[in-house]
């Protein structure tokens, strides 16, 4: 799934290692966690030199994660920095204070988002990440 990498971002390192966790989930493992977030996030990511890339992360019918704008409507948009997506990522900074300190933004259903943390957690206990 190289195709998720995009150069001068750190976040499509993990994006893409989340990539390879939902295709090491069993079916059982797949339906359960799309049953779980039963939507699309998509994530809208700045570098540090200001350019910008999307991913879209679809836990609502195939739980997968591809480069570019959702298909469907996504039931949150999060914009957020790339090493504010990091530190989420492992898990050292909380998602609402990186909301209530202005480091992510969030357009759309934004209870939503915050089933965001239980699915990083989750790919990472899985694999490493």
């Amino acid at each position: 799934m190289s195709d998720i990498k995009v150069e001068g971002f750190k976040s499509s390192e993990i994006l893409a290692a989340l990539a390879q966790v939902f295709e090491t989930y069993s079916e059982e493992e797949k339906k359960a966690q799309i049953k779980k977030t039963n939507g699309i996030f998509e994530m809208r990511v700045k570098n540090a030199e200001g350019k910008e890339a999307v991913w879209t992360i679809d836990l609502k019918q195939t739980g997968t994660v591809y480069k570019g704008a959702p298909k469907q409507k996504a039931n949150v948009t999060i914009l957020l920095s790339d090493d504010t997506f990091q530190q989420l990522a492992e898990g050292k900074l909380d998602g609402q204070k990186a909301f209530m300190t202005g480091k992510l933004k969030t357009k759309g259903n934004m209870m939503f988002a915050t089933k965001l943390d239980g699915v990083l957690k989750a790919a990472k206990a899985k694999a490493k990440l």
